[in-house]
């Protein structure tokens, strides 16, 4: 394998040959930390720029769903979930707010210990989001009887509302936002995506067949600094010889079928559903609902009168933060006027700097001149 700087020198070199600004798109937040923990950005040529996308799975769990849950909780509803969701703000409060208010709010490092909540606490309800990565483990959990509330999310769909994006279209709500771009002057280019860095995690579960469909340059990579910069030699050479692939660099992980038990449990359990993404809004056939064979195990008809209310409930606040340009990869981080301003990890605005893997939240411990 080449060495590091032999990757660095190889990518200078075909860069200066390509001449032209390049934009190449992480799609895993988990990319996110590894392209800031290690100086990517400031290592490569000037005319390649990395962007993240809606890759952090608790940054594009829609408002709605986190208002709802929210309202579980205050309503007496104990509730398990996974510590990032815990400080997203709510139009009314967070999780970690309605904690401090009384309810009953349990942050759990892995579902099997909501699964054992479940003796001492019923009605015990686990707050499931994520890709095709966490889902089969809430798919798990439903069968040994926990009730879930899925935010779950199908990652494929968001890519096409990104080129849809790219491509100008009106697809899968990405005309309000390229409206919205250009009201608040956000430059042409910010639309262009060069090529798609594919999650690791992800196609570890869906495997490298289903990303055949998008007519742009991808290598899936692994987690390491060599593998991004792997990806993106593997990127540039792509483009040089006119070339619209898949590539899959983390070939040691990730196996072209992917992972057939996972997927075929995530199936017995979830059926496909339209869903809302922050920043992306809502996508045909991008969501994951508990199937009616489990619907004792469903918070959405368990509790189905108590959400319609906090559903009536909910009143939108105004918000000044810019996460849902952010995950497009239509403004930086830097470009939100609350970035390390207001919106700090202390004092999260929005939710792209609560999570670990957000791209404020890396932006602001990483990258911060």
């Amino acid at each position: 394998m080449k060495l590091p700087e032999e990757i660095l020198s190889d990518i200078k070199k075909k860069a200066r040959s390509i001449r032209r600004p390049l934009r190449f798109m992480e799609l895993c937040g988990t990319h996110s930390q590894t392209i800031a923990q290690n100086g990517l950005k400031s290592i490569l040529p000037e005319n390649i720029k990395l962007v993240s996308g809606p890759g952090c799975p608790v940054c594009v769990t829609d408002q709605s769903d986190i208002d709802i849950v929210v309202g579980l909780a205050l309503a007496g509803i104990p509730i398990a979930v996974y510590g990032d969701t815990l400080n997203v703000p709510g139009n009314l409060m967070s999780l970690e707010e309605a904690r401090r208010n009384g309810a009953d709010v349990s942050v759990v490092y892995d579902i099997s210990e909501a699964v054992k909540m479940k003796t001492q606490k019923p009605k015990i309800t686990f707050f499931g989001l994520g890709f095709e990565t966490t889902t089969p483990m809430s798919a798990w959990a439903i069968k040994h009887g926990l009730i879930v509330y899925s935010a779950h999310k199908i990652f494929p769909p968001a890519m096409a509302a990104l080129l849809a994006n790219k491509e100008r279209r009106t697809s899968s709500g990405a005309s309000r936002h390229l409206l919205l771009g250009k009201e608040k002057g956000i430059k042409k280019e910010n639309f262009q995506i060069d090529g798609f860095i594919d999650p690791g995690h992800v196609s570890a579960i869906i495997g490298t067949e289903i990303y055949n469909q998008f007519k742009i340059p991808q290598v899936i990579a692994g987690f390491e600094g060599i593998d991004v910069l792997l990806a993106v030699d593997i990127l540039l050479d792509q483009i040089i010889n006119k070339e619209i692939k898949v590539e899959n660099e983390y070939a040691r992980v990730v196996k072209k079928e992917g992972n057939a038990k996972a997927r075929k449990l995530i199936e017995e359990v979830f059926e496909i559903a339209d869903a809302k993404w922050r920043g992306l809004g809502e996508i045909k056939n991008s969501g994951l609902k508990i199937r009616k064979k489990y619907k004792n195990q469903d918070a959405e008809f368990v509790y189905k009168g108590l959400i319609a209310q906090i559903k009536k409930e909910i009143k939108p606040k105004p918000n000044a933060c810019k996460c849902g340009l952010v995950l497009q990869g239509l403004i930086e981080s830097k470009d939100c006027p609350l970035f390390a301003k207001v919106c700090t990890p202390d004092n999260p605005q929005g939710a792209c700097m609560v999570s670990v893997e957000g791209s404020c939240n890396v932006a602001y411990g990483y990258e911060r001149e």
